[in-house]
């Protein structure tokens, strides 16, 4: 029983007592108190004793009154029983539990909103078995998160002590997909003020929204209209490569994958060539390009390229490939 429906039940319980005073100091012809404490005393059939002689009109009153308040009271009782007893109970004890696992978590990512585009986001993570926590305030997303076992706090991610409940502090990064861009701008101000070293990612719904976002402190900003119409003109032009590349992003039908890996300075792979590493025979992968200086791209780099400390290599290759190649470049937690 949700707290809306006791609420409403509570509601119509004290309009029919009212009503029944009304009812009471007019048919016995008493002041109002007195017709509420018939009232009071009819619904909980206690007994004290009529304030005034009960005419026919008031006994046949009574009569209804009480049939339809006994069975309304004893209801509202059951159902309030249920919800502050076992039920918040079990709510409470399951908030307490998500919380401490929240507590254990680092390097983890941060996700507010559940919403179209934040679950797509949710799946896309644990299918790659990515550290999570979600927050929102919609009971039906939160229903979801249940069924998904993903570990969530009901609350609006609006709020900076929720932020700091989810981890913010020891997270790695946080990725925002509020319904409104003022929202989207507030949770990036909210993070980056606890958490600078934070990767902000944020979705945008006007474009006028972007460079404020940007401003706030977010690392990028996603449209997931402008995606969505790159992705559909793609998929009229070339729809074979949208295809393949649709499979390595989503790996359903595929057992490849698309990651960066990062080469830690004391990997053996810094200063060597991209030939002399045996990336190939050794992991059995393709290294489509290098990131160099966050600013530097190199595309399908040559065999006498030289591999330096903090270049992040573009991989494609299957889950067991991939760990092979961060076990030799050290990109392992």
């Amino acid at each position: 029983m949700k707290i809306k429906k006791i609420v409403l039940w509570g509601l119509i319980m004290i309009t029919i007592i009212f009503g029944a005073a009304i009812g009471y100091t007019l048919i016995l012809d008493v002041p109002f108190v007195d017709g509420l404490y018939m009232t009071i005393i009819t619904i909980s059939t206690v007994g004290y004793g009529e304030v005034a002689l009960m005419t026919p009109l008031a006994k046949l009153f009574s009569i209804i009154f009480i049939i339809i308040s006994v069975g309304m009271v004893g209801y509202l009782v059951k159902a309030s029983f249920d919800f502050f007893g076992e039920n918040n109970f079990n709510q409470t004890w399951r908030r307490k539990k998500m919380l401490k696992e929240i507590n254990k978590l680092k390097d983890h990512i941060i996700i507010c909103g559940g919403g179209e585009t934040g679950i797509n986001v949710i799946k896309q993570m644990m299918k790659r078995d990515v550290d999570i926590v979600v927050v929102d305030n919609d009971e039906k997303i939160i229903e979801t998160l249940k069924e998904l076992k993903c570990p969530h706090i009901f609350d609006d991610a609006t709020k900076e002590e929720v932020l700091i409940q989810a981890g913010l502090k020891e997270a790695k990064g946080i990725i925002t997909t509020l319904s409104t861009d003022a929202d989207n701008v507030f949770v990036v101000l909210t993070a980056k003020q606890l958490n600078p070293n934070i990767h902000i990612i944020s979705r945008f719904h006007e474009s006028s929204a972007e460079k404020k976002l940007i401003h706030a402190g977010a690392n990028q900003t996603v449209s997931p209209d402008e995606i969505g119409g790159k992705k559909m003109a793609a998929l009229m032009i070339s729809p074979h490569v949208q295809y393949f590349v649709d499979n390595i992003i989503d790996t359903k039908n595929m057992s490849i994958d698309m990651e960066e890996v990062l080469i830690k300075e004391t990997s053996g792979l810094v200063n060597k060539k991209l030939r002399d590493t045996k990336i190939s025979e050794k992991a059995g992968l393709i290294v489509l390009a290098l990131r160099r200086d966050e600013d530097i791209f190199i595309f399908n780099p040559k065999a006498d390229e030289v591999l330096r400390a903090n270049d992040n290599m573009i991989v494609v290759g299957s889950k067991e490939q991939i760990e092979k190649l961060k076990q030799m470049s050290l990109d392992v937690d």
